[in-house]
Formats: C-alpha cells, structure tokens, sequence
C-alpha cells in the first residue's frame, strides 16, 4: 500500500484511521467499563502500531463520550450533569450549594484531584454560560452501539476497512504543508478550520460533522492542554492533530503530484520536519 501524504511530509506516525464497527477486533486495546481515562492515549496507542477502541461503556471520561458521539454524556455521566459540568470546565463549583454536596459525596470515592478540579474549575473557559453555548455549538450525536476503532491507516487499508476518518499527527512544518494541500485544488480560502474544542472532540465529533458537508474541512486539533499532558510522552509535546474525512484524505494524496510538495522550498524544509 503507498503512503504518498507519509512520505511526502515525513511524517513521524502513520496516519490513524477512525473506523465504525459493530465489534472491535479482538487485539484491540480498551479501557474496562466504566473506567476513567483520557481516549487520547488509546489514540497514541494507535499511531504507534496498535489497534484501539472505545465504545458507550469504556469511552474514558465526560467529554470523551460527547467527543466520540455517544450521546449526551455531561448530562447522563458527569457527577451533577450538565450544570456542574459548565462550572467545573470553567469556575469550578465551590459556592454552588448542588455542586459542593456532590462533591462532598464523592469523598472516598474519587480522585483527590478530580474533586479539586469540580470544586475550583479547570478554568478553560470564563463561566458557565459560556461552556453551555461550547456544548451547543459541540452538538451531540449517538452512535448508540457502534466501537470506534483506532487502528495506523496502512493496517485499516491492508484489511480493506473503510474509515470514516483519518487524522494526521503533525509538527508545525507538515502543518503548514496540509493546510496549504487541503486548499490547493479547491476555491476558497477556509477549507481548514481550528475550533476550540477538546483534543477528542477534534477527531471525533467535529470531523463527523464535516462528513455531512458538500466542502469538508480539514479540522486541526490537539489545542486541549489536558489531552497534550496525557500524549506528550508517547507523540511528542510539538504535536497537533489534522483530521478530515476518509475522502478528502484520498482526494488530497491524489493532488501531491505536480503540486509545491515537489518544489525545492518544501523539500528544504523537509530535513528540519523529518525524523
């Protein structure tokens, strides 16, 4: 199988591919139901080789459930639902009479530091209402029973799987270089987007979205603080993540030939981008 985009930039992991299966390979990597954890490792698992999964009982956390589209899980899963949730991602919920009984219930039974971070926020966001309009701009699908499995795209390939999506992991340089493919043989000049959204959200629900679109997007990702803590020992603390549809990815390794990626200004940035 070629990997055109792979060696064209260099890149230091494969691309991972996102697929939606009824059952996940039986080699997959997960988390146990109902075990808290960033999917972002599972993630990094899969650009380095292996196969991962995550599904409506193991997704890991909150925002992992809402990320991978397994519906509305601020408001069935997080400890106060989607009203303490907006205060812990932003002032936390110390002064809020529901917010500090629950945290005083889940003394013993949760992380000293999950329950210092309900108490007195995450502090990404300014207030509450602010979080309340990210959620709905996140929007939230379901995709009820279905495993999201993450496996490098050369394996999804070789057992002729078709993803729904493909992310690229990327330093600044082969950033540059997919914005710039992602516009080159199409108009305009907003073909790529970097919503402020959460490192899973990146890859999963946003990306989904774009699946819907005449014009997909290409949606750069991995600006999430607590999901570059969880992957920069296994990616690299330089990362950010660069996801599209499985089409636009095709459609984008179809134009390198003829295009600046054969040209002397990027193949003198390669050396400084490779690894």
């Amino acid at each position: 199988m070629k990997k055109r985009l792979q060696d064209a930039l260099k890149l230091e992991f494969p691309p991972v591919a996102t697929l939606w299966m009824d059952e996940a390979p039986d080699e997959a990597l997960a988390f146990a139901d109902g075990k808290r954890g960033c999917l972002m490792s599972l993630f990094a698992a899969a650009a380095k080789g292996k196969i991962a999964a995550l599904g409506k009982k193991n997704v890991g956390c909150p925002g992992g459930g809402v990320g991978m589209c397994y519906g509305n899980y601020y408001a069935e899963n997080f400890p106060g639902g989607v009203d303490c949730f907006s205060r812990f991602l932003s002032n936390g919920n110390q002064g809020y009479p529901k917010g500090e009984a629950i945290a005083e219930q889940m003394q013993g039974h949760a992380p000293d530091t999950f329950i210092e971070e309900f108490l007195h926020g995450e502090r990404y966001m300014k207030s509450p209402e602010i979080v309340v309009d990210f959620i709905d701009k996140v929007g939230i699908m379901d995709l009820g029973e279905k495993q999201t499995v993450f496996m490098p795209l050369p394996m999804a390939e070789e057992r002729k799987l078709k993803p729904a999506t493909v992310t690229i992991i990327c330093n600044a340089s082969q950033l540059s270089a997919l914005i710039i493919l992602c516009n080159y043989f199409r108009r305009g000049i907003e073909n790529v987007a970097a919503p402020y959204v959460a490192g899973c959200q990146s890859i999963g629900a946003v990306t989904y979205s774009e699946m819907e679109s005449l014009s997909p997007r290409g949606i750069i990702g991995l600006f999430d603080i607590t999901a570059r803590k969880t992957i920069k020992n296994s990616l690299g603390a330089d990362k950010l993540t660069f996801s599209v549809p499985y089409p636009l990815f095709r459609e984008m390794e179809e134009n390198i030939a003829g295009s600046f990626l054969e040209k002397s200004p990027w193949l003198e940035i390669i050396p400084s981008s490779a690894f």
